[in-house]
C-alpha cells in the first residue's frame, strides 16, 4: 500500500503489454504444468512463496511453490490466504459506485460536500477524481514506513482522519483534475465518504454489499487485528544489517494503516470470483460499470480498476502491495480468462517470472 505501488502498477501494465504468444495448451494437464513451471520460476527468482489460480473458460488450474516461511520446507497451500493490498481499492470503488447507482452519491460531489473541512481544497476535489487518483492529494504513507517498507508503528491503530492529516503535512501534488498520480490517500477519503453516506463503516458496507452476496467466504477485512488467520505464507522484508541482508517477518501489523486503500485479506479463488462477478454485471448497474472501466486520461486507471491493453484484448483488475506481499488479479474483457497471483517476494529477481505467468495466463 505504500507509494511504491504506483511504480508497480506502471510496471505491471508495461509488463503485460507484449507481442506474440504461444499456442494454447492442448490440454488441462499441460496448462497446470505450465502454471507450476511459472510458479517455480517466481520462487527461483527471489520470492519465498507463490500461489496462483488461473481460469480459462471452464478449466481451472491452481498451484503453489516455495515455502510458508523463509528457509522452511512446508509448501503453501493453493488455497492459502494473503494480504491483497490495493486490490481493496476495487472493492471500495464498487461500493462507491453502487451508492452512485442508488442516487445516494454523485461522482461530481465534492469532498467538502460530504466531509466539510477535511482538506483545504475539498470544494475542488470530486468523488470521481478520488476514484481515479486525479485529486492531487499527496501520499499519506511515505513517512509511516521505514526504508525497508516496514511500518514504523506496526501495532498502532490509525483513524482514517489521522492518515489524511499525515498526507496534508505535504502540499497538494497538483491541482485537482490536472493529471493522474497514484495516492492511497484518495481511498482513505473514499472510505470516510462511504461511512458518511451510509452511516456504516466502509468495511461493513463491503461485507454486506459484496462479500456476502458473492459468497466470498475466505475474504475479510481484519479491522485492528494484526493476524492473517488460517493457512498462509509469511511475508518478509529484506533488511541490511552489519553488511548482510537478513529477513524480518512483517506478516503481522495493524491493518488500519492501510484501511479502505489496502486492508483486505483474501485467496486467489475469492479474488477471481469477485472480479468475475464485478465485470459480469452482478454488482453494478451498466452505467456505473461502464464508468468504472473507462480510464479516460488517467494513464490506464479507471474508477478503481487498472485497465491493461494486450494484443489478445483488454484486461481489467488491480495489483496490490503491503509489507511482505505482492498480488495481481486480472480478468479478460470477455471474462473467459482470469489470473490471480500472490507472492511473498524477498528479492527483486522474481518480477520477470511473475510477469511471464500473468502474460501466459491471459493470452497464451
Amino acid at each position: 500500500m505504500n507509494k511504491r505501488i504506483g511504480v508497480m502498477i506502471a510496471a505491471t501494465m508495461s509488463l503485460l503489454t507484449f507481442t506474440g504468444g504461444a499456442a494454447m495448451a492442448d490440454s488441462h494437464a499441460e496448462a497446470r504444468s505450465s502454471l507450476q513451471t511459472n510458479l517455480d520460476a517466481v520462487v527461483d527468482g527471489g520470492s519465498i512463496a507463490a500461489i496462483a489460480e488461473v481460469r480459462n473458460g471452464d478449466k481451472v488450474s491452481r498451484g503453489s511453490s516455495g515455502s510458508t516461511k523463509v528457509n522452511g520446507d512446508q509448501p503453501p497451500a493453493p488455497s492459502a490466504r494473503f494480504r491483497a493490498g490495493s486490490i481493496t481499492k476495487s472493492f471500495t470503488a464498487t461500493v462507491v459506485l453502487q451508492l452512485v447507482g442508488e442516487g445516494k452519491l454523485s461522482l461530481s460531489d465534492s469532498v467538502e460536500h460530504w466531509l466539510p473541512g477535511l482538506v483545504g481544497n475539498g470544494d475542488s476535489i470530486t468523488v470521481r477524481q478520488l476514484l481515479q487518483h486525479m485529486s492531487g492529494l499527496p501520499e499519506y504513507s511515505t513517512d509511516l514506513l521505514n526504508r525497508a517498507g516496514i511500518p514504523k508503528q506496526r501495532y498502532r491503530t490509525w483513524a482514517p482522519k489521522e492518515l489524511v492529516e499525515k498526507a496534508l503535512e505535504a502540499p497538494p501534488s497538483f491541482s485537482p483534475g490536472a493529471k493522474y498520480e497514484y495516492s492511497n490517500t484518495n481511498y482513505i477519503v473514499l472510505g470516510m465518504i462511504i461511512e458518511k453516506v451510509t452511516g456504516k463503516p466502509y468495511g461493513t458496507e463491503i461485507k454486506e454489499r459484496i462479500l456476502q452476496p458473492v459468497g466470498l467466504t475466505h475474504t475479510w477485512l481484519p479491522g485492528t487485528s494484526p493476524e492473517v488467520t488460517g493457512p498462509h505464507a509469511h511475508g518478509y522484508a529484506a533488511v541490511k544489517k552489519n553488511g548482510k541482508i537478513t529477513s524480518v517477518d512483517v506478516t503481522r501489523f495493524n491493518p488500519t494503516l492501510t484501511g479502505a486503500a489496502g486492508e483486505i485479506i483474501s485467496t486467489t479463488d475469492d479474488l477471481n470470483r469477485f472480479f468475475r462477478a464485478l465485470l459480469g454485471g452482478e454488482l453494478l448497474k451498466p452505467a456505473q460499470l461502464k464508468e468504472m472501466k473507462d480510464p479516460g486520461t488517467a494513464g490506464g486507471y479507471g474508477l478503481g480498476l487498472e485497465v491493461v491493453s494486450l494484443p489478445c484484448g483488454t484486461a481489467y483488475g488491480h495489483t496490490g502491495e503491503t509489507p511482505g506481499y505482492v498480488t495481481a488479479s486480472f480478468t479478460s474483457a470477455d471474462g473467459t480468462r482470469q489470473v490471480t497471483l500472490a507472492t511473498t517476494p524477498f528479492s527483486g529477481g522474481s518480477e520477470v517470472a511473475a510477469k511471464s505467468l500473468l502474460r501466459t495466463a491471459l493470452c497464451d
